[in-house]
């Protein structure tokens, strides 16, 4: 089983390779791409090309090591000599035989910056910035830092294994899974509400978001007068605590409620607890779950409890419905105003025991 397992993976590595080299030469550059010009090619021997691929290999990103060592022109950028490559695990790209190499190139493109970070670096920006990649007005976001744990994620997507490969000009940290969700059959990199669209914006964004008031009041009033009075009791409960932990911090809130709120005292701890796995510490439209891949991380108001986002296929539909840790969102943007959302969801939202 193991040794098919292994010559299947391989062969899929030649395909994808070889489909590559067949796009680099039959097709022009798509022209939401900036990928390198040819006067300034890496030949599959250039050391810079051979010993980023063998450190990705060596840490098991064998997919990217090889496309990085076929066609290294892909991840090279025409305005600016430095990189930062997003290598994406093997396990997120072994099931895209659907997709064709060209959308693929452009993943690839959406995962590299025409920028050189190491991990320091990322640590350094603030949560929301927003980075340029290859693929022509797109961007991706730092969207969590943690500066004492040194983690980051980016698109909701966990940095595994940062500073994999440092060289002069070249970065190269691994990630658990692509920056977009892969359906069967796409041809492009839909647009991510993350970072919106912006055809003038050439550098990082370097402001630091502003913290803002959450009108908490007028999300417990929302939730009381639309069926969801148990937890706006709960929330009103709690509210005090909430914003002192925040200390002004926030720059918006989502909301997941739900009417059937587990029955507890105004007095108990549990209920503290509840309540903030059920507020995500970022405002979150549909659009933007919509847009984030499988498995991508959601940050609450506990810090040591993150929600996480899948997808469950409906039958007899190519349509799909959004879970958030294993709980359906049946009334997506229910209320929303620029500093919160507030969302349905079917039940409580469990409370992982120790």
């Amino acid at each position: 089983m193991g040794c098919c397992s292994f010559d299947c993976f391989v062969y899929f590595v030649l395909s994808i390779a070889l489909a590559f080299m067949a796009v680099s030469t039959t097709l022009p550059p798509p022209p939401d791409s900036i990928i390198a010009k040819p006067n300034r090619p890496i030949t599959h021997h250039h050391p810079l090309s051979l010993n980023a691929s063998k450190s990705l290999r060596q840490s098991n990103f064998k997919a990217i090591a090889t496309l990085l060592h076929v066609s290294p022109e892909i991840f090279l950028s025409s305005s600016s000599s430095n990189t930062t490559l997003f290598a994406i695990a093997d396990a997120s790209l072994f099931n895209t035989s659907s997709l064709s190499p060209l959308f693929l190139k452009q993943l690839l493109q959406y995962h590299t910056l025409p920028l050189r970070l190491l991990m320091k670096d990322l640590l350094e920006k603030p949560q929301g910035t927003c980075l340029p990649t290859l693929l022509r007005h797109q961007s991706v976001q730092i969207s969590t830092v943690d500066k004492e744990s040194r983690t980051a994620e980016v698109n909701h997507v966990m940095i595994s294994h940062p500073d994999m490969f440092l060289g002069d000009s070249l970065v190269i940290h691994g990630v658990l899974g692509p920056f977009s969700p892969l359906q069967p059959h796409m041809d492009h990199i839909p647009q991510s509400s993350l970072c919106q669209s912006d055809t003038d914006k050439t550098s990082v964004e370097e402001e630091e978001a502003v913290p803002v008031k959450i009108d908490w009041t007028r999300i417990i009033q929302l939730l009381s007068s639309n069926g969801f009075v148990p937890f706006a009791i709960g929330l009103h409960s709690v509210l005090n605590r909430i914003t002192a932990d925040q200390h002004k911090s926030l720059t918006g809130v989502t909301i997941l409620a739900t009417p059937s709120l587990v029955s507890l005292s105004s007095a108990s701890p549990l209920l503290y607890e509840v309540m903030r796995r059920h507020i995500l510490a970022q405002r979150l439209t549909n659009k933007d779950f919509a847009s984030m891949p499988d498995k991508a991380l959601l940050k609450t108001l506990d810090p040591y409890q993150d929600l996480i986002i899948t997808r469950r296929s409906v039958v007899n539909s190519s349509s799909e419905h959004l879970m958030i840790s294993g709980v359906e969102i049946v009334a997506p943007d229910m209320f929303s105003s620029s500093n919160f959302v507030i969302h349905g969801i079917s039940h409580t939202l469990d409370i992982p025991r120790a």
